[in-house]
């Protein structure tokens, strides 16, 4: 019996250390995504996850710390979830190899249509994604660190789909594919303005169903040899 305590009471510290050091980067990747890294603090952010100011500090030592670590945690996902696509079309179409269609499907599917969208912290952590890739200062050392080894995976995918298309149009027409993703992830409503309503930006589910068709035909309009 005594065994079995002595087992249980660092197994109960532990949940609730790993409870609190959730609640942070939970709060801090809301903050981050609302207000961007300069706007945040750590005492913002220990308010708002009601813990101690110390114990963010202590969990992630900086702000910029506490920042690699929200991005981190949801990368690490995402990219398995979108190797695990690529490597299940490429077995699906033998030996001609993938599509255009179902590479980019790959690629955008597990983002914009697997329920992420319906969770409130994969929709901040989405916005924070949007504002690193579009920043001068995080955006190509932070998404090259979390994400540019999947993405290089993708793109060896695209060359062997493409075997004549020349090089710089093919990394432009991922770079376009990005963007289109980023600002999508950005949810700043403007396409819900411009459209009266028609159209939500919300909605990722639509946005996945018109940006396959929409990627793949501008990769075969620059890649494809005429």
């Amino acid at each position: 019996m005594q065994e079995k305590r002595g087992l249980g009471l660092p197994k109960t510290k532990e949940n609730r250390r790993v409870k609190r050091k959730d609640r942070i980067l939970d709060a801090a990747e809301a903050l981050f995504a609302r207000h961007g890294f300069d706007g945040v603090s750590m005492r913002m952010v220990a308010e708002k996850a009601e813990v101690d100011l110390a114990l963010a500090s202590y969990h992630f030592g900086s702000k910029r710390g506490l920042f690699d670590a929200i991005l981190l945690r949801r990368a690490e996902v995402l990219n398995e979830t979108r190797l695990a696509a690529l490597e299940k079309c490429q077995l699906e179409a033998g030996d001609g190899g993938p599509t255009i269609e179902a590479i980019i499907d790959a690629y955008l599917k597990p983002l914009l249509a697997h329920g992420y969208e319906e969770d409130e912290g994969w929709r901040h952590y989405f916005e924070l994604v949007a504002q690193v890739n579009n920043s001068p200062e995080f955006g190509g050392q932070l998404m090259t660190k979390y994400f540019d080894p999947m993405a290089r995976k993708f793109m060896d995918a695209f060359k062997k789909a493409l075997p004549g298309a020349d090089p710089e149009s093919l990394y432009w027409s991922y770079h376009f594919m990005s963007g289109a993703l980023t600002l999508t992830f950005a949810n700043t409503g403007r396409i819900d303005q411009l459209s009266d309503g028609l159209v939500s930006s919300k909605n990722m589910v639509a946005a996945y169903d018109r940006m396959v068709p929409f990627v793949a035909a501008g990769f075969r309009q620059l890649c494809e040899k005429e």
